[in-house]
């Protein structure tokens, strides 16, 4: 039987608190998330899918077409004190019957990156998945090869599920393994109780 629970996932909702908003992504994003992804040339960076300038518009095309498809909630996200746009994040992958979703297709201005945003981001979005939605798990996934993204996500309090071998092709052509992640209803009132604590430590 389908989760009741999990019918507003698909509605438009913005997030917002720790310094950060997150809205729902328009095409209207495109030049500013351009502009985000140039702070760094992040394009570059071999295990991540973050767009070139030119590609931005289809990138979101491509997003809002999952949201249309019932499957995913992308994000564009903004600092609140300056309005700069920082970035992009989404919920995918979103499977209402057993109330499971993912979080992903994340990046953000290089200047941004290990700062206090990412945390302040995960945290609105897991709020709301498992106290608005009700999500049973919340699960994440990446290359092997991204070591940085793996050491954040399992600082969530995530669990490592196991690699999936020749899962994806890289931009590049190569292919490379996959490595799951998630984080269930009953783990998230220690992971939050985390991602506070460590929200108040960079505030400190």
């Amino acid at each position: 039987m389908q989760n009741r629970a999990f019918k507003p996932v698909l509605d438009s909702i913005t997030l917002e608190g720790h310094g950060v908003r997150l809205v729902p992504l328009q095409l209207g994003h495109a030049d500013a998330l351009s502009e985000a992804a140039s702070d760094g040339e992040l394009w570059r960076v071999r295990v991540t899918s973050v767009p070139e300038p030119q590609d931005m518009k289809a990138y979101i095309e491509q997003a809002l077409n999952g949201h249309t498809a019932g499957h995913m909630l992308p994000f564009a996200v903004q600092d609140l004190a300056s309005g700069r746009w920082l970035g992009s994040t989404r919920y995918h992958d979103i499977v209402p019957g057993i109330a499971r979703l993912e979080i992903g297709y994340t990046w953000y201005a290089k200047s941004v990156q290990r700062s206090h945003v990412n945390t302040a981001c995960k945290l609105l979005l897991l709020e709301y998945a498992f106290e608005s939605l009700e999500a049973a798990l919340v699960g994440w996934r990446t290359d092997n090869y991204n070591y940085a993204s793996q050491q954040a996500i399992l600082r969530l309090g995530a669990k490592f599920d196991g690699c999936l071998r020749h899962h994806a092709r890289r931009r590049d052509g190569t292919m490379r393994d996959t490595m799951m992640y998630s984080l269930t209803a009953a783990e998230w009132p220690e992971s939050k109780a985390q991602l506070l604590y460590r929200l108040q430590q960079h505030a400190a």
